[in-house]
C-alpha cells in the first residue's frame, strides 16, 4: 500500500493521533484526506485544499453509511476514533462508561470496515489501518474496560484481514504503548509523540506487516508477552484505580 496519491479517510481526525495521520499523509503525498470527526478542523489543516472536513460519529449507522457514500474514492481508510474512559471494570460507578468504548472502539470500528469494504474493493483493494492498543493483549487494571474494547478490535481486525484477503485488501492491526495524547493524559511518562506512532504505522504499510508495535514500551511488552505472559499480567496487577 503506498502512500503517494491516495486518497485517504481518516477517524478521530480532529486532535492527538488523528490530527497527526492527516499531516503525516500529506506530507508523504497523499492526494486527499478526508478528515472526520464529531468536531471541526482548525488551523492549517483547515486550510488546505487536500483535506475534507467531514461530521462524522462512527456510533451513528447513518453518518456512517453516509460517509462512505461521500468518500467514494478512498484507498485508504484509517479507524483512528475512539474513547477511554480511564475505568476499572468492578469499581466503575456504573455499566455506561464500559458501553460507550465497546460502542466506539469496537462497534464503530466494525461499522467502518463493513461500511467501506465495498468501496475499498471497488477502489483496487487498498487497506484498513485499526487503531488498537498493547492493552488489547494485557489488562491494565485501571483502564479495564478500554482494555476489553481494545481486545475486540483485535479479534476484530483479524477477522476482518481473514475476509477481506480475497478482495486485496490490506488489513493493519497498530498496538502502540501510551502516546502522548489526551486520551492518555493520566498515564505516567514516558509516552511517545503521536508522530512516531503514525511514521511507523505508515512505514508498516510500505512494507507489509499485519501488525505494528510502535515504541519502546509496546515492543517490549510484546516480548515480554510471548516470553512469559502471567508475569506481565501480575506485574500489570499492580496498576489499580484510585
Amino acid at each position: 500500500m503506498k502512500v503517494d496519491n491516495c486518497v485517504a479517510l481518516v477517524t478521530g481526525a480532529n486532535r492527538g493521533i488523528g490530527q497527526e495521520f492527516v499531516r503525516v499523509l500529506l506530507a508523504r503525498g497523499a492526494r486527499k484526506v478526508y478528515a472526520a470527526s464529531r468536531g471541526g478542523l482548525a488551523g492549517d489543516l483547515a486550510r488546505d485544499k487536500r483535506v475534507v472536513a467531514l461530521a462524522l460519529d462512527v456510533t451513528d449507522a447513518k453518518a456512517v453509511a453516509a460517509a462512505a457514500a461521500r468518500a467514494a474514492d478512498v484507498a485508504l481508510l484509517v479507524n483512528n476514533a475512539g474513547v477511554n474512559s480511564q475505568r476499572a471494570f468492578i469499581a466503575a460507578p456504573s455499566l455506561d462508561d464500559a458501553r460507550r468504548e465497546m460502542e466506539t472502539n469496537y462497534f464503530g470500528t466494525l461499522a467502518m470496515c463493513r461500511a467501506f469494504a465495498p468501496v475499498l474493493k471497488k477502489n483496487g483493494g487498498g487497506a484498513i489501518v485499526n487503531m488498537a492498543s498493547i492493552l488489547g493483549e494485557v489488562t491494565l487494571p485501571m483502564m479495564g474496560s478500554l482494555c476489553a474494547s481494545k481486545a475486540a478490535l483485535l479479534r476484530l481486525t483479524q477477522g476482518v484481514r481473514a475476509e477481506l484477503a480475497g478482495q486485496g485488501t490490506r488489513v493493519l492491526a497498530v498496538l502502540p504503548g501510551a502516546v502522548d495524547t489526551d486520551m492518555s493524559r493520566d498515564f505516567p511518562p514516558p509516552k511517545m509523540p503521536p508522530a512516531e506512532v503514525v511514521a511507523a504505522v505508515l512505514d508498516a504499510l510500505d512494507g507489509g506487516e499485519d501488525d505494528v508495535y510502535p515504541g519502546a514500551m509496546a515492543s517490549g511488552l510484546r516480548q515480554g508477552l510471548l516470553a512469559d505472559p502471567k508475569a506481565i499480567e501480575r506485574d500489570f496487577a499492580k496498576y489499580l484505580p484510585q
